[in-house]
């Protein structure tokens, strides 16, 4: 435990700025990424509606990180891979599993009308969807004390969509805070388990990274709420959708 907490933090329990670098970038996900993961699956399935494409966005998002934490952690049962090299490409999965996040997120957002090109905007929602029902409680008590009202139901689209910047920037700071320690804590947890030998760490890895999928797919669901029934007008265009027929009176 104490060399997986040295991967991520320094003597004094702060994360280490590699480990922030590696935070931040991994959940930058640049928008025309983002447009051709949806495209990519809208090509496949041409008559699919923004539901039914999210679904997929699901089925893929658990999949990929499932067997990734499962082919992370058998890599423990190598003879030839220390203990070192190991948490070594723990750490990484973890990167890894934050890049799939955001990139399943911000898709998700994308097919609900929101618009993913202000980086900052788009990296709180996404750690606060990681943070589960603890981010969703900050974001719904900061807008809604900004509000002067009630908290929103449905909190993504605002963060992205229409909060004023002044209160994005105080969403980040909040939210950046509480995310780093938290979700760095429980990482470090994650890293020796699948760093485990006789292939405990593979199970560990699967099982720990599809929990943590799952909770990320309920978590997008309530931020979001229903997805509209035909893919939003400025999305269609980007992918060149043709215009729905009308129906005739």
């Amino acid at each position: 435990m104490k060399a997986a907490n040295g991967t991520l933090f320094d003597k004094d329990g702060n994360p280490k700025p590699a480990i922030l670098r590696s935070i931040e970038r991994a959940l930058d996900i640049q928008r025309p990424l983002i447009i051709a993961n949806i495209d990519r699956l809208r090509r496949h399935h041409p008559e699919a509606s923004p539901a039914e494409l999210t679904r997929l966005l699901e089925r893929d998002y658990l999949r990929a990180t499932t067997l990734t934490g499962v082919a992370v952690g058998a890599t423990a049962a190598v003879p030839a891979v220390g203990t070192v090299a190991a948490l070594g490409l723990s750490a990484a999965a973890t990167v890894g599993f934050l890049e799939a996040t955001a990139l399943y997120a911000e898709s998700v957002a994308e097919l609900h009308g929101v618009r993913t090109e202000d980086p900052e905007r788009s990296r709180t929602m996404v750690m606060a969807i990681l943070m589960g029902q603890e981010g969703t409680a900050l974001i719904r008590s900061v807008l809604g004390a900004s509000a002067g009202q009630g908290a929103p139901q449905y909190w993504g689209q605002l963060v992205n969509k229409s909060a004023p910047a002044s209160l994005v920037k105080t969403l980040t700071g909040s939210i950046q805070r509480t995310f780093m320690k938290k979700f760095l804590a429980k990482q470090g947890g994650f890293m020796l388990g699948r760093a485990l030998p006789f292939g405990v760490g593979a199970v560990i890895g699967g099982s720990g990274n599809h929990v943590m999928g799952k909770s990320v797919i309920r978590t997008t669901r309530e931020a979001f709420g229903p997805l509209p029934r035909t893919i939003p007008g400025e999305l269609a265009e980007v992918l060149q959708l043709p215009e729905p027929r009308k129906k005739r009176a």
